[in-house]
């Protein structure tokens, strides 16, 4: 009975270092797979940003040769930006997070 007793515990052993071996396996293929589309990713961004940067040396010739200045056109675009970030925080500031009525200490937080 010891032998059988053994038998089964090493058989046991043997099925879990088995499992445990295929799941390093599995793991190992993921983490492959990921590193893979990391570099397709970060191949994709660099591509990206060289046409972005194309793009935008065209879009400044074309501008220079007809006369937009481009400058005044990048500064009313972040002005038309700040203006609608604060009415987008204006309408969402409506007092119903101020559970005791006191809004100056909830604007004094932010």
């Amino acid at each position: 009975m010891g032998l059988g007793g053994t038998a089964k515990k090493i058989q046991t052993l043997a099925e879990k270092a088995e499992q445990t071996y295929q799941r390093l396996n599995d793991l190992r293929e993921e983490v492959e797979k990921t590193q893979e589309t990391v570099t397709e990713t970060g191949d994709r961004v660099r591509q990206l940003e060289t046409e972005m940067a194309e793009q935008r040396a065209v879009l400044d010739a074309v501008a220079e040769e007809v006369g937009v200045d481009l400058e005044a056109v990048s500064t009313d675009a972040h002005i038309t930006e700040a203006e609608s970030d604060d009415e987008a925080d204006d309408a969402g500031d409506d007092g119903s997070a101020d559970t005791d009525g006191d809004d100056e200490a909830v604007d004094d937080d932010s």
